[in-house]
C-alpha cells in the first residue's frame, strides 16, 4: 500500500457529482429559468443575478434544491418588479419538482469501487444539501448497503469535519475523504490533517470554485476517475 495511505481505516465519499450526477441538473434548471424570465432581462444577466440571490440566501435556506427554488421565486419577483404571473411561479415550482424527481444516475465505476473498497475499509457518506432529498437519492442509488454511516452536513468546513470525526471516533490521520469539490471535499480535510483525494466532475458550481493560490502547497492527489482509487490504495 502507498505509505501515504497506510493508516487509512475509514473512507468518506461526497455524494453529489462524486457518486452520482447532480450539478448538470442545476445548470439545466438555471437555463430553463432564464428562458422563462427573458422578457425582463437577458438570459446571461438573469443567470448572474440568480447566483447572487443564491449566495444571499445560503445562510437562510442552506444547500439543495428547495433553497434553489426559493431563490428562483424571489429572483422572479425582483426581476419583474413583483408583476410575475402565478403561471410563471407555478412553472418555477415545476422546475424544482422535476429536479427532485430526476433519476439517480451513478457515475462510472461507482458501485464497482465501493464493492472493492468495502472489503478493507469502513465507508461513509459525508455530503451537504437538503436532508430529505439526499436520503431519497441514497435510497434510489442502491448504494446504502456499502456505507456504515450517512452524514448530511449543513456545510463542509474544517469545524464540520472535525466534529464529525470526533463523533464517529475517527482520528484524522485514519480518514480519507473523496470528492469532486476542492473547496468542500479536499482543502478542509487537508487543513485538519486528514487525507483527501480529488475526483473532478466536468461541471463545478461557481460557489465551489477556488483559486490556484488556495491549493498551492496542499498535499492531495487528483484522479481522473473513481475507478483509479482502489489501485492507488493497494
Amino acid at each position: 500500500m502507498n505509505k501515504d495511505y497506510q493508516n487509512i481505516k475509514v473512507i468518506g465519499f461526497d455524494a453529489d457529482d462524486t457518486l452520482w450526477v447532480n450539478e448538470t441538473y442545476f445548470r439545466d434548471a438555471e437555463s430553463e429559468f432564464a428562458k422563462l424570465l427573458n422578457r425582463f432581462e437577458t438570459e446571461n444577466k438573469i443567470d448572474q443575478e440568480l447566483f447572487k440571490m443564491e449566495m444571499k440566501n445560503l445562510p437562510v435556506y442552506g444547500y439543495g434544491v428547495k433553497g434553489f427554488v426559493l431563490s428562483m421565486v424571489e429572483m422572479a419577483l425582483e426581476l419583474s418588479n413583483n408583476t410575475v404571473s402565478n403561471t410563471t411561479i407555478s412553472k418555477i415550482l415545476d422546475i424544482g419538482k422535476d429536479m427532485i424527481n430526476k433519476p439517480v444516475e451513478l457515475l462510472d465505476g461507482v458501485e464497482e469501487v465501493l464493492a472493492e473498497l468495502s472489503k478493507n475499509y469502513k465507508l461513509i457518506v459525508a455530503t451537504k444539501g437538503d436532508l430529505l432529498d439526499q436520503e431519497r437519492k441514497l435510497e434510489k442509488s442502491g448504494l446504502l448497503d456499502y456505507f456504515h454511516h450517512i452524514e448530511v452536513l449543513s456545510d463542509k468546513k474544517e469545524d464540520n469535519y472535525s466534529k464529525l470525526l470526533k463523533r464517529l471516533d475517527i482520528e484524522p490521520e485514519a480518514f480519507l475523504m473523496v470528492g469532486n469539490s476542492l473547496k468542500s471535499d479536499i482543502l478542509p480535510l487537508i487543513n485538519i490533517k486528514a487525507h483527501a483525494i480529488h475526483v473532478p466532475f466536468h461541471t463545478t458550481w461557481a460557489h465551489e470554485q477556488v483559486k490556484e493560490m488556495d491549493t498551492n502547497g496542499k498535499d492531495y492527489k487528483t484522479l481522473n476517475s473513481l475507478l483509479e482509487l482502489p489501485k492507488l490504495l493497494n
